[in-house]
């Protein structure tokens, strides 16, 4: 069992949304199954979040940041998803 890397799986995603840390398929090598479905609910619980605010259209840098933001939220769900998925059958 490993351990998440901002000390808990809120922090992680946190830290992952803002682009300080990325997700490879060795860091999720240290989360057991448990940990990357908390780790995948925060992620989930972020996008949507980010997906929610409202924004204002006019303004070109902050639209371009938060469509940086959700592609790096995407980006890792898909990869947690998958870990979960070859953890399952066994083949991680």
């Amino acid at each position: 069992m490993g351990t998440y890397m901002g000390g808990s799986a809120p922090a992680m995603a946190r830290q992952v949304c803002d682009g300080y840390t990325l997700l490879s398929p060795v860091m999720l090598k240290r989360l057991d199954l448990d940990q990357m479905r908390k780790l995948e609910f925060e992620l989930d619980k972020s996008i949507r979040e980010t997906r929610g605010e409202p924004m204002d259209l006019d303004d070109q840098p902050a639209l371009q940041a938060r469509n940086r933001r959700i592609s790096r939220i995407d980006g890792a769900i898909r990869m947690l998803r998958h870990a979960i998925g070859q953890r399952k059958m066994g083949r991680i």
